[in-house]
């Protein structure tokens, strides 16, 4: 004889229904992302209606808000961002193309690593903004001067990160390559541009958030467009609010850009993605 147990129902109390779906939310990356600045506003907003911040220095996210929505309204806001915009990727490019290569020929060749690796050290640490001068000197205050400058600043982080990837290759692939008797060309397609991806994708992050505040500064020279000119020329007629927003959008950029290169990351180096991690989630 078969006995039929009866279901057992249980009812979850709201509360405790809440908490659970909390806690849900609470482990997830992408809701503390949001929450995180969502909070610093509120905080920011009440500092400032109590009086315990300054709003001549800093003024409510309210009031930014209805500056950056006043500026929107007038194509100049979007002209300067483009020329901040233009300046950071064509720099970047600049930089980062023959850093690659570069760093890949240094990583697989050990007399072209000793001879260059000194010259490399003694430049790396000097700051970039420092070489600005020079360059403005040998190139004029024009665009090809802040395209160097961010050029040469992005140049050095991708340089190291491509170089620290190829000479961490296992040796047993470029021994393998050899028996195999492939060219030099092939062991760079298929051995040290693969193996050291990842470590160019973190060069190319440290780059762009390196070009994204070179250029900010290269922009108070010799120019009146662009992200970092409105912020020196707001500190100039103390216009803090409009500061503000130029800051607001030089950290939406950086942002955007780091999105953006690790979705091209992703999409280029799959085997990177983090385990447990299922495509399309």
């Amino acid at each position: 004889m078969i006995e039929n147990k009866p279901t057992e129902l249980r009812i979850v109390p709201d509360d405790e229904h809440a908490r659970s779906l909390l806690q849900r939310l609470l482990s997830k990356g992408w809701f503390m992302a949001i929450v995180s600045p969502i909070v610093l506003l509120v905080l920011w907003e009440l500092l400032v209606r109590t009086g315990l911040l300054d709003a001549r220095f800093f003024p409510s996210p309210s009031s930014v808000l209805l500056e950056l929505k006043a500026m929107a309204a007038s194509s100049e806001l979007w002209l300067h961002a483009g020329y901040t915009i233009s300046r950071m990727l064509i720099g970047f490019v600049l930089g980062a193309v023959p850093a690659v290569l570069l760093g890949i020929i240094m990583g697989l060749s050990a007399s072209v690593r000793a001879f260059l690796q000194p010259v490399v050290a003694a430049i790396y640490p000097i700051p970039k903004i420092a070489l600005f001068p020079l360059i403005m000197l040998i190139f004029g205050l024009g665009e090809s001067s802040k395209w160097v400058i961010v050029a040469v600043a992005v140049f050095f982080q991708v340089l190291m990160s491509t170089l620290a990837g190829v000479v961490n290759i296992e040796r047993i692939y470029l021994d393998v390559a050899a028996d195999f008797r492939a060219t030099r060309w092939q062991a760079y397609r298929t051995i040290a541009l693969p193996a050291a991806l990842p470590f160019i994708f973190t060069g190319f992050q440290l780059g762009i958030g390196m070009a994204l505040i070179v250029v900010v500064i290269a922009e108070n020279f010799g120019t009146e467009w662009g992200l970092g000119y409105v912020i020196w020329h707001s500190w100039q007629i103390f216009e803090v609010r409009e500061m503000f927003v130029a800051l607001i959008l030089v950290a939406l950029l950086g942002y955007l850009s780091q999105l953006a290169l690790g979705r091209i990351e992703r999409a280029l180096v799959p085997w990177r993605r983090p385990a447990g991690r299922q495509v399309g989630n």
